[in-house]
C-alpha cells in the first residue's frame, strides 16, 4: 500500500510502498478515506516533540472497516469508522474513573517505537499514536475506533477524530462550560474554531476570538465568535478585562505558545478558568503571577479535550446531520496523499482551518 514516510524534522515526506501486518487478536484493519493535516503532526514534523524514524504520521482520520482480529466486538467489515489517538484499555485506574485519554495501559496505548504492525523495505517501520493515518490502510486496537453511521460523509467525519473534537472536549469534559458566561479563545486554527463553535452550542453569551490572522478572524465569526481582537496587541490582555467588566469566565488556549498560555491567565476573572489545549513545546516554562491565585483563578491541562469519543463522535455525527454543525466550513482543501508536503506548508503559513488527504 502507499504511504507518506517521515523521515526526520526538516526533510519532506516521501510516498512510499509499504507493508502493513494483518489484524491480530483486538485488532481492525481499516482502508483509510480521509485524513486531517493536523499541527499536532506539525510539531512532530518541526521537531518540536519527538518521535522514532522513519515512521507514518497522521491521526485525524475516516474510513471503512475491512477486516477484525479474534474477540473484536465494536465492528465488522464494512462498517464506517473515525479513528481516535486516544485508545483506552477500559481496565487501568484512569479509564473506569472516566479519564480515558490519559490510559496507563502500555500494552494498548504503546509508547513510541513499540508497535509492530508497519514494514518498510524489509524493516520496521514505526507507527505513530498508534494510527498512522497518511496510509492507505491502518492497522489499530478496536479501542481506537468508534462506528458512525454509514449516511455521515467520511471526509467530515475524519475532523471528529481530533480538532473537532479536541475544542468541543475542552468546552464540555475538561471546563465544563456554563451558559451565559463569557470566553476567550487564543489561536482560530481548525482546533480553535472548533472550541468556538463548542462554547457557542454551549450557550456562551460572549465568545472573543484571539489571532493575528485577521482572515482566521473573520472565519470565527462564523463559528459563532461575537468578537475579535489582534493577538499582537500588547494590551489584548488589558483591554479584554475592560471590555468584560472584569475578565473572562474562561480561556481557552489552543496554540501551544508561552505568551499565549500566560495572556489566557492574564485575562480571567476571578474564579476564571483558563484550559491550555494547545502543544507547549518541550522545556517550555510558563511564569504566572502569584497575587492571581489568590484570587481563585485557575489554570489547567487537557489531553485531547479529556474526550469520550466512544460517545461525543456519534454525538457530534448527530449535531452535523440536524444542520448544528458547520463541518463543511472547516475544510479549506482537499488533497491527494502526494500533496502531503505542500499541505503542511500550507498549515505553517496559515490563513487556512484544515486541510485534507483523500484516498483513492
Amino acid at each position: 500500500m502507499k504511504a507518506a514516510v517521515f523521515h526526520g524534522p526538516g526533510q519532506p515526506m516521501t510516498i512510499e510502498n509499504i507493508e502493513i501486518e494483518k489484524p491480530k487478536r483486538n485488532e481492525v484493519l481499516v482502508r483509510t478515506r480521509v485524513s486531517g493535516l493536523c499541527h499536532s503532526d506539525l510539531h512532530f514534523i518541526e521537531g518540536k516533540y519527538p518521535t522514532p524514524v522513519p515512521a507514518v504520521l497522521g491521526h485525524e482520520a475516516a474510513g471503512v472497516v475491512e477486516a477484525v482480529g479474534e474477540d473484536v466486538t465494536h465492528v465488522k467489515p464494512g462498517d464506517h469508522v473515525v479513528t481516535c489517538l486516544s485508545v483506552f484499555c477500559g481496565h487501568c485506574e484512569y479509564c473506569v474513573t472516566g479519564h480515558q485519554t490519559i490510559c496507563s495501559n502500555t500494552a494498548v496505548k504503546m509508547p513510541p517505537g513499540v508497535a509492530r504492525r508497519l514494514r518498510w523495505k524489509g524493516e520496521h517501520l514505526n507507527q505513530y499514536l498508534n494510527l498512522s493515518t497518511f496510509a492507505e490502510q491502518m492497522l489499530v486496537h478496536e479501542n481506537a475506533v468508534v462506528k458512525i453511521r454509514e449516511d455521515m460523509p467520511l471526509d467530515l467525519a475524519a475532523l471528529l477524530g481530533c480538532g473537532v473534537l479536541t475544542g468541543y472536549g475542552s468546552v464540555v469534559h475538561s471546563a465544563q462550560l456554563e451558559p451565559g458566561t463569557t470566553v476567550a479563545v487564543l489561536g482560530c486554527g481548525g482546533v480553535g474554531l472548533s472550541t468556538i463553535h463548542a462554547a457557542h452550542l454551549a450557550g456562551a453569551a460572549r465568545i472573543i476570538a484571539i489571532d493575528i490572522d485577521p482572515a482566521k478572524l473573520e472565519m470565527a465569526k462564523i463559528f459563532g465568535a461575537t468578537d475579535g481582537m489582534d493577538a499582537k496587541d500588547p494590551d489584548m490582555a488589558a483591554k479584554i478585562i475592560e471590555m468584560t467588566q472584569g475578565g473572562v469566565h474562561y480561556a481557552f488556549e489552543c496554540i501551544g505558545l508561552k505568551s499565549t498560555t500566560e495572556a489566557s491567565f492574564a485575562m480571567l476573572r476571578p474564579r476564571g478558568l483558563s484550559t491550555i489545549v494547545g502543544m507547549i513545546p518541550l522545556g517550555t516554562k510558563i511564569e504566572l503571577h502569584g497575587f492571581d491565585f489568590l484570587r481563585e483563578r485557575r489554570i489547567q491541562g487537557t489531553m485531547m479535550g479529556s474526550n469520550h469519543f466512544r460517545l461525543d463522535i456519534p454525538r457530534l455525527v448527530e449535531f452535523h446531520m440536524q444542520g448544528r454543525m458547520k463541518l463543511d466550513q472547516l475544510v479549506s482543501n482537499r488533497l491527494k496523499l502526494e500533496q502531503i508536503n505542500d499541505g503542511f506548508s500550507a498549515l505553517q503559513r496559515g490563513g487556512i482551518a484544515r486541510n485534507v488527504i483523500v484516498f483513492d
